[in-house]
């Protein structure tokens, strides 16, 4: 087990936090009714991986409100959601019932978990928040020899209706545009994910795995989808109006095409992982 795993985090972590947005009232409980789960197929695909039909242990890195961290109740012995933030992590106290799961407030790259007894250590939508070196040594730590880590991430925004997609695109580059230029806010792009999966040695084969799931969403939850992004929220309450944010012509567009209606949505996926 990592010894004094909190003197491990460095401040950056700290600070990434504390501007995420996730802290605010009502942000977690929304995050959870509105983003997607992971789809059974992304846990076949991962089973498969690391050659087993169910796993001993899973541990979810940035488990956030346990979305992608329940569905493993199912399929494995035991399963550990790892999550910074204790309101996520409150959240995902709160909606999991399962017996086999449960989560531990801490950072990806200082779990303080035992050696070697996972078969995956799974990263959902989150690993650009996070030092790539350090966790990716962290997971290693953490995995089995032949364990699979997997850092996994849909695509925004969600196949639906054209018009709603352009305003969601646009609503993702103003926030993108409005984002500090003191560092404030730093990622690690998601494109490199792979490429620093295969650089950092802890991994003896990388590969990146691509498909699509079906899910299902009316106007509210494609605005709920938006809200549910911390930097939105964070320029929000900084004091960027809606209209300037694009979430206004998003909600229009989303009401235009949907309504209360529920329609089919497409989601991408996109798996990078490695082998230890």
């Amino acid at each position: 087990m990592a010894e004094n795993s909190r003197d491990l985090v460095d401040p950056w972590s700290e600070e990434l936090l504390s501007t995420s947005g996730y802290e605010r009232t009502g942000f977690a409980a929304g995050f959870d009714s509105n983003r997607p789960a992971p789809p059974p197929v992304l846990l076949d695909i991962l089973c498969l991986a690391a050659q087993v039909d169910g796993p001993r242990l899973v541990v979810d890195l940035g488990s956030g409100t346990g979305l992608s961290t329940r569905p493993w109740a199912d399929r494995a012995e035991q399963v550990i959601g790892v999550e910074a933030s204790p309101e996520m992590r409150a959240q995902a106290e709160a909606a999991t019932g399962a017996d086999n799961v449960r989560f531990v407030q801490a950072y990806a790259q200082a779990t303080g978990l035992p050696d070697g007894e996972a078969d995956l250590v799974t990263c959902s939508q989150a690993l650009h928040w996070m030092k790539p070196e350090p966790t990716f040594a962290e997971a290693a730590r953490l995995l089995r020899p032949g364990g699979v880590f997997a850092a996994y991430d849909y695509d925004w925004p969600p196949v639906v209706n054209w018009e709603v997609e352009a305003a969601f695109e646009e609503l993702l580059q103003r926030v993108r545009a409005g984002r500090a230029p003191d560092g404030r806010g730093m990622r690690y792009a998601k494109d490199g994910h792979l490429e620093r999966i295969e650089a950092s040695g802890h991994f003896r084969y990388a590969r990146e795995v691509v498909f699509h799931a079906r899910d299902r969403a009316d106007a509210a939850r494609i605005v709920g989808m938006a809200l549910s992004l911390g930097p939105l929220t964070v320029r929000l309450h900084e004091g960027l109006s809606e209209e300037e944010a694009g979430l206004t012509a998003l909600r229009e567009a989303a009401n235009r095409a949907l309504g209360d209606h529920e329609t089919e949505i497409f989601i991408g996926y996109r798996i990078r992982l490695g082998v230890k």
